[in-house]
C-alpha cells in the first residue's frame, strides 16, 4: 500500500488566496526557528500572519502538512538551479558547475535558517518523512536527467539510484554545515570533494 503523502486541502490560484497562503508560509518558518517543530501550533502561526485560524485551515489540515509544503518549497528552490546547470551541459567544466551549484545551496542554507529546521522538522515523524522521501525522489529525478550526460556509460537504474544518494548525501551536509559551532565552510569544501569524487569514480566503474 502506497505511503500517504500529506498536501495542502488546495493551492490557490487568485492572487488574493496566493498572498495568505505565502504569508502563512512565511509564518510558519518564523513559528518553527522561534520555537521547534514541537512547540508549533496553527493558532501561532495564524495569529503571526494575521489571519484568521479558519482562513489557514482552508488550506492547511495541521502543522505536519505544513512543514511538509515548506519542504517541498524549499526542493523548488534548487530544481530551479539545476534546471540553468543542465542547460549549460554537457561541458568538460562540469565540475565548475558543480561546485556553483553547491554554492547557491550553501546560500540558501546560510540565508535561511529555516531551511534546516524544516528539514529537521519532517524527519520527526513517519507520515512527514514519508512526504519527504518523495520530494526527495522527485529532486533526484531531476538530478539524474542532469547527470545523464555527465555519466553516459552508467546505465539508467544506476543513475537513478546515484542521483538519490547525491540528494541525499547533499541535504546531509548542508543541515550538518549550519550546526551550532561548525565551520560552515569547511564543511561545503569537504561535500564538493564527496560529490565530486563520488561521480567521478561512478563513472569510472561503470566504463
Amino acid at each position: 500500500m502506497a505511503a500517504q503523502i500529506l498536501e495542502p486541502r488546495r493551492r490557490p490560484t487568485q492572487e488574493r488566496s496566493k498572498v495568505k497562503f505565502d504569508s502563512l508560509l512565511q509564518a510558519s518558518r518564523d513559528v518553527l526557528l522561534d520555537v521547534g517543530f514541537e512547540s508549533f501550533t496553527c493558532e501561532e502561526v495564524a495569529q503571526r500572519a494575521g489571519l484568521p485560524i479558519g482562513t489557514l485551515y482552508q488550506f492547511f489540515a495541521n502543522k505536519y502538512v505544513i512543514v511538509c509544503e515548506l519542504d517541498r518549497l524549499n526542493a523548488v528552490a534548487i530544481q530551479s538551479e539545476l534546471d540553468k546547470l543542465a542547460a549549460e551541459l554537457p561541458t568538460l567544466d562540469w565540475l565548475v558547475l558543480l561546485d556553483r551549484l553547491v554554492d547557491h545551496m550553501s546560500q540558501l542554507w546560510i540565508n535561511d535558517p529555516s531551511r534546516s529546521a524544516v528539514w529537521y522538522a519532517v524527519q520527526s515523524t513517519p507520515i512527514t518523512r514519508a512526504t519527504a522521501e518523495v520530494t526527495e525522489q522527485q529532486l533526484a529525478a531531476r538530478v539524474a536527467h542532469v547527470l545523464a550526460p555527465l555519466t553516459p556509460g552508467t546505465p539508467r537504474d544506476r543513475r537513478k539510484i546515484m542521483a538519490e544518494v547525491l540528494v541525499h548525501m547533499s541535504y546531509s551536509m548542508l543541515n550538518f554545515s549550519v550546526r551550532d559551532l561548525q565551520e560552515h565552510d569547511e564543511a561545503i569544501i569537504e561535500l564538493k570533494r564527496l560529490l565530486g569524487t563520488y561521480l567521478l569514480a561512478a563513472e569510472a566503474g561503470a566504463t
